[in-house]
């Protein structure tokens, strides 16, 4: 085989990119040379990549170079390719994934851990993303969005340089070039709840479909695994008829346990509106992506109750009322401390909520030396911000699958689990050796007796306590829409005859919101 020509950008990463395809080509004995193509997006500096016109600016003058002939093989960012290729042109392999998170960088002087992402209040963020805008603004509507342009260690020293006080890149981007960031404070934000681009994190290597020799040989290169997770992501794109560009963001993994794949997805309508976002999951990767837009495109606002308080600029409020929902919230039970003294020997704490870290930390014990788990990322930053960090952090909304995942990392170590008085212990009953898990009550519910609960079309109870305190003086219809914050209040929901009640995936407020959504879309037939 002829000497392959590598069509390629001239930034630091694109060429650490192709330098990367080089060597695993070399490494199956193919040589290659580099050629470097500027394309519209590297020309045009100054306008955001929502006001640049038409889709794939930064891969239309590479692809022309392959349907030219002057180059046989480009080496592209996945997220950056548009759904549809051009006539003659194919993708011959998906490399490996990198993260597909994204980065927080911030300036110190900006640092703030009391907030959402730990980036100060008004702080003036950078990005050209759409997708990252409209996420960000449903997190943290305070901040100041500024457009960000240029190569990643150039958007990086503009932040060094004081121009904006936090700035959002892809991890992958980040981590291959192996940049200092010494100087700044970094969050790494959980794809999970800040949902990434399709297909970020990947190479793309596209090709002459005419050039079968070519595809034959790259083809040799593809992770077929990744290829399957990033064909659910892009399809969704696809369906949704967006580019690169729109407020789309999708993020697939598959659980190899149950066989299913899990795709979670975001959608606005332009960067200014709020997502709506969803999570489903199936064994059928062919109509998964379906599924899911379908669903988004049918929610059915509707009046929401939930049981706790909800900030006027919560996550959770923001995105339903966004979206033409109303919200309401009241807590149905209070909590109270439950003093503790000698703490028994353990190795491992535990936590699976913030009152439980609020109460433990309250009364002022010697954890020296302890390691920290947790579930969800709210308890984690509660965690935080009594100044430690969780080396596991469980984020499915099924306990029991955590407990197990935890087991496992503890292996034969012992665990203390302060919790509310009469906890469901469903983290500790997947240990095999029972002594190993000790319980700690730190803190007990009350029922509030509330007489008015707003009428309303979907109920979210957020704990078993909550079920217990609502059914005591109210009853719900067969009309209402029932979301259950995990198992254990799922299980206390069975009591009372309501079965299959809508499911977060994750802890936290996006989850939350996306089971909200989810429910409010089931008419739609799947």
């Amino acid at each position: 085989m002829n000497k392959v020509r590598i069509a390629t950008r001239g930034s630091e990463l694109a060429l650490w990119q192709a330098r990367y395809v080089q060597q695993l080509l070399q490494d199956i004995g193919v040589e290659s040379e580099l050629n470097i193509i500027k394309t519209q997006g590297d020309r045009i500096q100054d306008l955001s990549f929502d006001k640049l016109e038409g889709k794939g600016f930064f891969t239309k003058e590479i692809e022309e170079a392959l349907l030219q002939g002057t180059a046989d093989l480009a080496v592209h960012s996945h997220k950056d390719l548009p759904t549809e290729q051009p006539d003659g042109l194919v993708i011959a392999a998906v490399s490996d994934r990198e993260d597909p998170s994204e980065l927080l960088l911030i300036r110190k002087e900006a640092f703030d851990r009391k907030c959402k992402f730990h980036v100060k209040q008004q702080a003036v963020v950078g990005t050209s993303s759409a997708r990252r805008k409209s996420q960000l603004l449903s997190f943290r509507p305070d901040v100041i969005l500024q457009d960000l342009r240029g190569n990643v260690p150039t958007r990086i020293n503009k932040l060094r340089e004081g121009q904006y006080d936090a700035i959002l890149l892809a991890a992958a981007g980040v981590e291959r070039l192996e940049l200092d960031l010494s100087d700044f404070m970094v969050e790494k934000l959980d794809p999970r709840e800040f949902i990434p681009a399709p297909a970020q994190g990947v190479l793309a290597l596209q090709v002459r479909a005419s050039d079968v020799e070519l595809v034959k040989v790259v083809s040799k290169l593809t992770n077929h695994e990744v290829a399957n997770i990033i064909g659910l992501e892009r399809k969704v794109l696809n369906l949704f008829q967006g580019g690169c560009q729109m407020p789309v963001g999708v993020y697939a993994e598959y659980d190899d346990e149950r066989d299913v794949y899990i795709l979670r997805a975001s959608r606005a309508i332009t960067w200014e509106d709020r997502p709506v976002a969803v999570c489903l999951e199936s064994d059928n990767i062919d109509t998964l992506p379906y599924h899911a837009v379908e669903r988004i495109k049918n929610i059915r606002p509707g009046a929401v109750f939930i049981t706790r308080e909800v900030s006027m600029n919560s996550h959770f409020r923001l995105v339903l009322e966004g979206n033409g929902f109303s919200v309401s919230g009241t807590p149905l039970i209070e909590t109270r401390i439950i003093p503790f003294r000698n703490l028994p020997d353990h190795t491992w704490i535990f936590f699976a909520s913030k009152n439980a870290v609020k109460y433990f930390f309250r009364q002022q014990p010697d954890v020296s030396g302890k390691k920290f788990g947790c579930i969800g990322k709210s308890t984690a930053d509660e965690l935080r911000a009594n100044g430690y960090r969780a080396e596991f952090i469980g984020s499915q909304a099924d306990t029991r699958l955590i407990g197990k995942q935890f087991a496992a990392r503890v292996g034969s170590e012992r665990v203390l689990f302060p919790q509310a008085k009469g906890s469901m212990r469903s983290v500790q009953l997947q240990f095999v050796k029972k002594d190993q898990a000790i319980d700690l009550p730190v803190y007990e519910t009350l029922e509030l007796g509330v007489d008015q609960i707003p009428a309303a079309d979907i109920m979210v109870f957020t704990s078993p306590s909550n079920v217990e305190a609502f059914f005591a003086k109210h009853s719900v219809s067969k009309q209402q829409a029932i979301v259950a914050m995990g198992d254990a209040t799922a299980a206390t929901l069975r009591k009372y005859n309501i079965h299959h009640p809508g499911m977060p995936d994750t802890f936290d407020e996006a989850g939350l919101a996306r089971a909200v959504f989810g429910v409010s879309a089931r008419v739609v037939r799947l």
